[in-house]
């Protein structure tokens, strides 16, 4: 969508809010041992005591509130009673939200203890300065190329690749909206981004693979070759001053 009006940001504004919010709390709760259900049900209190929609579950059936994926899994990892989380592991949580009528789309990956870190600290900081190098050139007149291509050169630059086949999205009235925001330069792509345009901006960065692989519960996305992959995503308008960041 395009934002119209002051009711408009403020929608957007409000339910960035609430899943940036929801991001932090699981971070803070998680830890070794748990299992990827009971963090998802950690989550869905918070949607449940503000009376949130769990935008994948709403629009998809998604079966969970949040996506959370673990190691070698990118994205979309369905929480499981299964699935414990250990020291050492790399996290990924994907929160989106639908509220009044308004989407916002956030995510992060993370590493779980001080192993965690010496395999992972690299890998989830370029994740996060590729998307904010890419969130950079989010203002009003710009090419949209210009973000994928932030995003790809500020990975290659730490040493890393992106996951072609995944890219971020518009979203507002929808959860997934045009256009896609890849996740490298198409010079095929000749538009450029409109004054209140939202988009969620995310990056995928590898150490490995270069596409992201479904597996056979037909949600859960791997790097296929046991490498390793780190998101960072948040939600945005774009402005003729620049971006302004809905899910901080």
């Amino acid at each position: 969508m395009s934002i119209s009006n002051e009711n408009e940001f403020k929608g957007i504004m409000k339910v960035g809010r609430f899943v940036a919010k929801v991001r932090k709390a699981m971070m803070q709760y998680v830890e070794s041992g748990m299992t990827t259900w009971e963090l998802d049900q950690f989550a869905r209190t918070f949607f449940e005591n503000e009376s949130v929609d769990s935008a994948p579950n709403r629009d998809y059936k998604f079966p969970g509130m949040t996506c959370i994926s673990l190691n070698h899994e990118i994205a979309h990892g369905i929480p499981s009673q299964y699935k414990i989380i250990h020291n050492g592991d790399l996290i990924n949580i994907d929160i989106s939200a639908h509220l009044n009528g308004f989407y916002a789309d956030t995510g992060i990956s993370f590493y779980i203890g001080k192993e965690g870190g010496r395999k992972f600290a690299n890998l989830c900081e370029a994740a996060s300065q590729s998307t904010l190098a890419g969130i950079k050139q989010a203002r009003t007149g710009n090419p949209l190329r210009w973000i994928g291509r932030s995003i790809d050169h500020t990975a290659r630059v730490k040493g890393f690749k992106v996951i072609k086949n995944l890219a971020g999205h518009g979203t507002g009235r929808k959860l997934h909206e045009e256009p896609q925001v890849l996740n490298y330069e198409d010079k095929r792509e000749k538009r450029v981004l409109n004054e209140g345009l939202v988009l969620a901006v995310e990056s995928f960065v590898s150490n490995g693979s270069e596409y992201a692989y479904e597996s056979s519960d037909n949600w859960t996305l791997t790097t296929g070759d046991k490498s390793f992959a780190a998101q960072m995503e948040h939600t945005i308008i774009v402005t003729r001053k620049g971006p302004v960041i809905a899910t901080l």
